[in-house]
Formats: C-alpha cells, sequence, structure tokens
C-alpha cells in the first residue's frame, strides 16, 4: 500500500516538475507531458482507491 501511494505522489510530482519546465521554457511538449502524467495519475489513484472500497465492502459481508 504503501508503495502505490509513493508511486502516485511520484507522479504527481514528475507532473509539476514537467508544469515548471513549462513554465520556464515556453515549450509545449513539457505541458503536454505533464498533462498526461496527471492525466493517467488521476486515473491509477481512482482504480486504487476503487480496489480499497470494494476491499472494506467484503469485509463487511
Amino acid at each position: 500500500m504503501l508503495i502505490f501511494r509513493w508511486i502516485v505522489l511520484l507522479l504527481l510530482a514528475a507532473g509539476l516538475v514537467s508544469l515548471a519546465m513549462f513554465v520556464g521554457t515556453g515549450q509545449v511538449r513539457y505541458k503536454v507531458f505533464a498533462l498526461r502524467i496527471v492525466k493517467w495519475t488521476v486515473i491509477a489513484a481512482l482504480g486504487f482507491f476503487a480496489v480499497l472500497i470494494l476491499e472494506r465492502l467484503a469485509m463487511m459481508v
């Protein structure tokens, strides 16, 4: 569990670094890369939390 949290945190940090590079250089490729990273990080995090919720529901039954 801790590993997945660190992966999500590091991916968000990578997205922020890419956005900072975009602001610093003005090159659009950094913005596109950052948006891709953030999009897939949010999708992965939602999937991770869905699994956690399903585990809790299974324990209740």
